[in-house]
């Protein structure tokens, strides 16, 4: 299939890609963003509300494969209108559930869900796009997640002001009819592709156990802890510790997807200026990240608008460690054939360490309390930053050779 030639043409699936990125972000994140009104509503616990996000967590990130390979063998197309769809019924089944564990089994559900967002719109711009509409593409359809972030988290406080909890989950659920509808009608579709040969798949096997990916999964799941878990407990952080309002609480979560745009700027301009290696690269961000960390736990409970930059600060930098090491690592194996195969083992870690930190962190909250949830998240930003210290020399040889 020939790439599209007309600006205008590469200009509307653009935007088209986004919106539907932005979309699928609000009806995957505003559980989180929510959970401390939920809380307060239900009187539920956190360690039981949260068993939900966990859950999805893990069905995310599982279905990410599941949904790389399905994308070869089906029309992309149809399996993000289907992924969308079912989301869709989940944001409406959600509110009507009587128990954690029916929240639990209805956003595992979702999870799996919105697995199939995003690896057909990546196999849509690969067929759609040139090599450098591609790269233009891939950075405005990522600013998709923190609109929807945005949208969430000032939409949300209104809802509940006026309504309540249940009905940011409806309000998510009707944008996504409407997505739904405008995908199948301006979407083009593009043919599946021939299935990859046996051989890559050996090399891609004896690859997933050399050290220095190893390493550098670690060095993954210890970002997706901080990345997922700050960004979903940050509104709870604030409330319990400044005494604000869930509305109030939730709004200041407006911070992180500004502060995450920005960090995801630095990141690329200091990978392709700065440093060349990427396992350097995003030791330093890490490090930046443990500053920030080491920042919140002196400051906390001194001052509301500290708190939030440095948690901002934290959250962001973790944006910046993940573009580095799920963008920039996979591309320097494609002369294996292994950069699908790469790419999906190494997202799935983000969200292995996502799923551990989203009910850990709940769970150390209520046994003990917020500070040491903060010296938690300052020790794994600090292990991190090793870990990728650790892989620079490593990577480097491995690369020269």
């Amino acid at each position: 299939m020939e790439h599209l030639k007309e600006k205008s043409k590469i200009t509307k699936m653009i935007i088209l890609f986004m919106i539907t990125y932005m979309v699928s972000y609000m009806t995957r994140i505003n559980y989180g963003a929510i959970v401390a009104e939920m809380e307060e509503a239900t009187k539920l616990s956190k360690d039981l509300l949260s068993m939900a996000l966990t859950g999805s967590f893990i069905t995310y990130g599982a279905g990410q494969i599941i949904s790389g390979i399905a994308g070869d063998k089906f029309s992309p197309k149809n399996l993000v209108s289907y992924g969308l769809g079912l989301s869709v019924c989940m944001n409406i089944l959600i509110p009507f559930c009587s128990s954690p564990y029916l929240m639990l089994a209805v956003w595992c559900v979702n999870g799996f869900a919105q697995a199939f967002m995003w690896p057909p719109i990546v196999k849509l711009m690969t067929a759609l796009f040139s090599q450098e509409d591609y790269k233009e593409a891939s950075v405005k359809i990522s600013w998709g997640s923190s609109f929807g972030r945005i949208v969430i988290f000032l939409i949300a406080p209104v809802i509940i002001w006026f309504a309540s909890w249940e009905y940011v989950f409806f309000f998510s659920a009707l944008f996504g009819i409407v997505m739904i509808f405008l995908w199948n009608i301006f979407c083009i579709d593009v043919p599946k592709e021939a299935v990859v040969k046996k051989e890559t798949k050996k090399a891609s096997i004896k690859g997933f156990f050399s050290p220095l990916i190893i390493g550098i999964m670690t060095a993954i799941i210890l970002q997706g802890m901080l990345r997922d878990g700050v960004g979903t407990w940050m509104p709870s952080y604030i409330k319990d510790t400044y005494k604000l309002g869930a509305e109030a609480s939730i709004l200041t979560g407006v911070v992180l997807p500004l502060f995450s745009i920005a960090c995801f700027n630095i990141a690329s301009s200091l990978y392709r200026k700065k440093f060349t290696n990427p396992l350097t690269c995003a030791g330093v961000i890490f490090a930046f990240g443990a500053v920030s960390a080491l920042m919140l736990y002196i400051t906390t409970g001194r001052n509301t608008v500290l708190s939030v930059i440095f948690t901002a600060l934290l959250e962001g930098s973790m944006h910046g460690v993940n573009l580095i090491l799920i963008c920039m690592i996979p591309p320097f194996f494609q002369k294996t054939g292994n950069v699908s195969t790469v790419s999906g083992l190494l997202n799935c870690c983000t969200y292995i360490g996502s799923a551990i930190s989203t009910y850990g962190i709940a769970l150390l909250t209520e046994l003990y309390d917020w500070k040491l949830t903060l010296l938690v998240w300052l020790i794994i930003a600090i292990l991190g930053t090793i870990m990728c210290l650790i892989c620079v020399k490593p990577w480097k040889k491995a690369h020269e050779n």
